[in-house]
């Protein structure tokens, strides 16, 4: 398998952050980790990760929320919903 894009790894973490939304909070280091587990440490890195938490945020997918710590959401209007 080749080198994911930043956009595979930002759409595997969206995929993550919606799946454990209202259950777990996720920092950006959770998302690294789990993102060099699903693609594995030689195809994705720390500096690939951020480009993809950047976009999302970027792009309003999820937003950082500041609640004990800095997490990685979906923003209020893609909550509870479809």
């Amino acid at each position: 398998m080749g080198q994911p894009t930043v956009d595979e790894v930002a759409n595997a973490m969206f995929d993550l952050v919606k799946a454990t939304h209202g259950k777990k909070n996720l920092k950006a280091m959770d998302l690294t980790k789990a993102m060099i587990e699903k693609f594995g440490a030689d195809a994705v890195d720390k500096k690939l990760c951020k480009l993809a938490i950047r976009q999302l945020i970027d792009s309003g997918r999820c937003i950082y929320s500041y609640f004990g710590g800095s997490f990685i959401t979906l923003p209020p209007e893609n909550e509870g919903g479809g």
